[in-house]
Parts: C-alpha cells; sequence; structure tokens
C-alpha cells in the first residue's frame, strides 16, 4: 500500500522518487535576501526570451482556427520537411521528413524511443552522472538503467572499453547525450562513431540526446557523421528540443530522428500519448530553422561566453573545481569531502541564495558535485558568484 493512497497503485511509479527540482526550489523560501537576489540555477531554463517574429508568428497561429485542431501525429509536414532538410545539410546525410517525428518536448521522446526499444526486464547504459527524468523514465518503464561510469579524469566522456563489458543479453540500447546534462562534457566524435560502431556490432540501438546541439563550442559547428552513408538506420535514434534552441520551452517541441520503419512504429506511441504535438510552436519553427540561424548563433557565441565568465567567477575560489563546463552546465566539486552533495547545496541556496543542483540527483557517486545551470542567468549574474561563495563554509 503506498502512504497517502487508498488503493495500491503501479509500484514502479509509486518507487519512483518526486521530481528533484521543486524538491530544491523549495529550500529559497528561506533565503532571506540578505545578499541580494536569489541566483537561480537550477533547472536548465534559456536565458533569452524567444525571437520577438518568432513570438508574432506562433501568436498569430495560437490565434487561428487551423491551429487549435488537432495535427498528424508524426508532426506538421511543413516542420518534419524543413527540420530534416536542416538535418541532411548539417550531418552531410540523407534524413527525409519520414525518417522524423514531432514530439512534445525532448522528454517525451526519449519516454517513446524506450518504450519502443525496451520493455520491463531489459537494459539501457545510461552514462554516468545521468540526466534524472531519463533515469526516472526507465525506472517506470521497468528497463533497467545500469550505469555507463563517466569519470572526471577523463572529462566526464564516456568510454567504449567501459560500456562493452556491461553489454550482455538484457541491453538494448546505449544512451548518450552530448552535450552532456549534467555535466556539460561534449563527447568528440571520434568518441560518439566508436560507440555507433559498438552498436552495430552488438545487434543494439545508439540513442544520441543532442538537446543541446545548438550550443556546441565556437568553430564545432558537427557532432558527429553518424548520418553520412544509410547504415545508421539500422541502429541510429536522434532526439533534439527545439525548445532550448529557440527559448520556447513552455511550447513543449522536440523531436526524434530514426529510419522510417522506427517512426511508423514510435507513431503508435505518440498517438496514444501526445495525439498530436503542440501546434503553436509547429506553425512558426519551418520559418525559423532558416531566418533564425544567425540569431541562434548568437545565442550560442552568448552561452559560451557565459560559460567563460562563470570560470573568472569562480578563479579565485580553488577549493571549488570546475571538473567540466559546457553548453548550459557546469559540474562543480565543492571543497567538503565529508559533506552530502544535498547538505552543501541546499545551505548555499538557504545562506547564499544561489540555487544548484546536488550531484546526488544525477546518479550513484556523484557527492562531490553540485550541477550549474550557467545559461540561466547573464554574464553580469555570474559575475556576482564570487562573492556568494567566498567564505562559505558548512
Amino acid at each position: 500500500m503506498t502512504r497517502g493512497l487508498a488503493n495500491p497503485i503501479n509500484p514502479l511509479v509509486a518507487d519512483v522518487g518526486s521530481p528533484p527540482i521543486p524538491e530544491a526550489q523549495a529550500w529559497t523560501k528561506r533565503y532571506d535576501g540578505s545578499l541580494g537576489p536569489l541566483i537561480n540555477l537550477s533547472q536548465a531554463v534559456p536565458g533569452n526570451p524567444p525571437h520577438a517574429d518568432l513570438l508574432a508568428r506562433m501568436g498569430a497561429a495560437a490565434g487561428s482556427a487551423a491551429g487549435s485542431q488537432y495535427g498528424p501525429i508524426n508532426g506538421d509536414a511543413d516542420l518534419r520537411q524543413a527540420y530534416a532538410a536542416d538535418l541532411s545539410r548539417l550531418y552531410e546525410g540523407r534524413i527525409g521528413p519520414e525518417d522524423t517525428a514531432v514530439t512534445a518536448g525532448c522528454n517525451m521522446a526519449f519516454f517513446a524511443a524506450m518504450m519502443l526499444l525496451a520493455h520491463r526486464g531489459e537494459a539501457v547504459l545510461l552514462p554516468t552522472p545521468w540526466y534524472f527524468n531519463h533515469q526516472m523514465t526507465l525506472d517506470m518503464l521497468g528497463i533497467e538503467p545500469r550505469p555507463l561510469p563517466c569519470r572526471a579524469d577523463h572529462g566526464f566522456v564516456p568510454r567504449v572499453e567501459d560500456a562493452e563489458p556491461l553489454i550482455d543479453e538484457k541491453v538494448r540500447a546505449i544512451v548518450l547525450v552530448t552535450p552532456n546534462n549534467p555535466t556539460g562534457a561534449v563527447y568528440p566524435a571520434h568518441v560518439i562513431e566508436a560507440f555507433a560502431q559498438l552498436c552495430a556490432r552488438r545487434g543494439i540501438y545508439l540513442v544520441i540526446d543532442e538537446t543541446y546541439r545548438d550550443f556546441l563550442p565556437q568553430g564545432m559547428n558537427r557532432a558527429h557523421g553518424l548520418f553520412i552513408g544509410e547504415e545508421w538506420r539500422k541502429t541510429v535514434v536522434q532526439l533534439y528540443s527545439f525548445s532550448k534552441s529557440y527559448a520556447i520551452p513552455g511550447h513543449r517541441t522536440g523531436a526524434v530522428t530514426a529510419d522510417a520503419a522506427l517512426i511508423e512504429q514510435i507513431a503508435k506511441i505518440l498517438d496514444c500519448i501526445q495525439i498530436c504535438a503542440p501546434r503553436t510552436a509547429q506553425a512558426a519553427l519551418p520559418w525559423a530553422i532558416d531566418a533564425l540561424h544567425d540569431w541562434r548563433e548568437d545565442n550560442r557565441a552568448e552561452i559560451n561566453r557565459r560559460a567563460q565568465v562563470f570560470q573568472e567567477a569562480l578563479a579565485p575560489l580553488p577549493e571549488w573545481t570546475i571538473d567540466s563546463v559546457g553548453a548550459y552546465f557546469a559540474y562543480l566539486r565543492h571543497p567538503f569531502p565529508q559533506a552530502k552533495a544535498q547538505q552543501v547545496a541546499e545551505k548555499l541556496a538557504t545562506e547564499r541564495g544561489v540555487l544548484c543542483l546536488p550531484g546526488s540527483y544525477f546518479g550513484p557517486g556523484q557527492e562531490e558535485h553540485l550541477r550549474v545551470a550557467i545559461a540561466n542567468v547573464g554574464a553580469d549574474v555570474l559575475k556576482g558568484l564570487t562573492e556568494r561563495f567566498k567564505g562559505f563554509r558548512l
């Protein structure tokens, strides 16, 4: 019997912890504001508004009768066409609209992919530290989230030689997340491609989550060469988020890319859990993909600048070690080796007005770290972290 409920519920759901971000945000109610406004570095929220022209187009779509109707299960045709063309240009491959489906955010894309590729009692390798929603999804589906350790001394980049011994008859897929949430690590192309080769060799799928693809370091325009040729169709599933790239997370727009035969199967899942993705953003994004290219590049430059400012703000405090930084995130080693990460994060929030997430939210063996969402606030706010962290003691 689940506490507080009259009747039993699915234990696979009951045994999963509550969403962690609201728990952490509750700590801020005890901050008295004495050091200035709260600096919220917890949830990965775009730190800039959507482009004004995109908002105008979405407003027109939201006010139209057509935009209020159901759309195709796999997404509006114009968006799938524009997105597939953009992917083909970026990755120098042949990707058609039939190889894509639009989802209500990238979390929906992950859920659908996992439901398709594995079933209860099977396993999926997740890089650890992992994105907690990935782990929660697998637990609720009865799929084992098998940790693939990623270590600080390797820049939190997973290694094929660590993954291969973990693959047995239960493993159906390996998940990669690059740029990574929570560490910010950017996986080199040769590592991603080596994992694709491993998956092909072992007859399992590679699921690559590229939610933060548009925030790669300057000069790095293509994360990998997986889509060159046709071999990817046998084993590769790619996930993406329009939400972050176009600063529209509330409009819940993501995508999954795979061979058309897999997309046909995913459509069965999407029909049951969303019927169709929200229409408002879908109407405006085909225009935005090309028209806002320079705007996205400016945002990428700004996010990379914030990463640099964050590093400069922590430089006078060598006891705090930035083990990894990239795209939206930094993975910060705190200077209290005997303390739990949650104890450190909670005290930072309540006494210094800086809200980060404890590493313990991101899987086993993460008590030494905090995740910092550096994209949430401007560079001027990040500069103020020096004073907030200075002299902090447990």
